[in-house]
This record gives structure tokens, sequence and C-alpha cells, in this order.
């Protein structure tokens, strides 16, 4: 299996088992990924520098827009999807396998996290990954130390308040905060 075919067993939400060759594959797709973020993170780059490694990072075409303040974390990197005109505050940790999309004008705080795998419940099924996307809108702002859980969706222009874990879809043009996140107001 290459890795196109891979992604898109993780992106229909297929297990991954503890000791497979898909799991292999994993492994080795996060060594890759801890390269290329071992480059980005332990020197200063221009904002250029920045789009190019994580051009490499993504392998894809990163707007002259996007914005990120190292450092920056991720398991895969070949899974996120970047739309135009979003920054990418400092000391961020994607788990992409199951797959990230953030649109166009999106702002992430400082410290967010977005896992997209879960663990098997049963004892025996522990080391196997369960992959769900999370689904980012446009115009979305993501306060500090955020934790969005795999298959959550946010709709546009949604604000997700500091310190909060998502564990559900958040409606578009709503302002939701806490653990677990809840509606505080709409727009």
């Amino acid at each position: 299996m290459d890795t196109k075919e891979f992604l898109a067993h993780l992106s229909r939400g297929q297990a991954v088992r503890a000791g497979s060759h898909l799991h292999q594959m994993m492994c080795e797709l996060s060594n890759r990924a801890m390269r290329i973020t071992s480059e980005l993170n332990n020197s200063y780059h221009t904002e250029k520098e920045i789009r190019e490694i994580f051009a490499r990072l993504t392998d894809q075409n990163i707007d002259d827009s996007f914005r990120m303040f190292p450092p920056f974390y991720t398991d895969c990197g070949l899974n996120i999807k970047i739309g135009k005109n979003v920054f990418i505050n400092s000391c961020c940790n994607f788990q992409d396998q199951g797959g990230v999309n953030i649109g166009d004008g999106t702002l992430i705080g400082h410290k967010v996290v977005l896992a997209t795998l879960n663990h098997g419940l049963s004892p025996d099924d522990r080391g196997s990954l369960y992959p769900s996307p999370i689904s980012i809108g446009r115009n979305v702002w993501i306060g500090s130390s955020v934790t969005i859980l795999p298959g959550v969706s946010i709709g546009d222009n949604a604000i997700i308040g500091a310190g909060s874990v998502v564990t559900k879809d958040v409606d578009q043009n709503a302002i939701v905060g806490g653990v677990p996140a809840a509606v505080i107001r709409k727009l």
C-alpha cells in the first residue's frame, strides 16, 4: 500500500491494528513528520521559509497568506489541508492521521491540540487506532489551549473559548466554551 492509499484508508475511518503493516506505515509517516518539524522548530525561519517547510510537511501548495509561529508538532502532516489567510500560533499539536481540514481565515491560538485518532476501548484492542477527521470552517477563531476531539466539525465564523475541550460539532456563528464545550451564545 502506498501513502495515498494509506491516507484514503484513514479517511474512510478504517482501523489501523496494532502491529500491522498499516501501523508500521503510520510510524514511518510519523518519523517523516518528526524530521521535518524538527527542522521547522529548531532554528529561526522567515515567513517564506516557514511556508516552504510546511508545504513539504503537508505535500501541498501553501498560500502566501499563511502564517505560523513555530514550534509546531504533528504525527503525519500529509493529512492536513489548509485554506488561505490561516494563522497558527506557537506550540500547536495536530494529530492529523485522521484528517484535518482548516478553512480560509481561521485563527488558531497557542497550544491548540487537534486529535483525530481514538484507541480501541477493549483492552484487547487498545493498541488499535480509529481515525475520524476534524473539519474547521471559514473564519473560525480557536482560543489558546483548546483541544478538539476526533470527528468534530466546527461551522463558519464560530469562536472556541480558550481552554475548551470540544467533544461535539459546533454550529456556525456559535461561541462555545468550557469542558466539555457548550454554546455560550450566537453571533
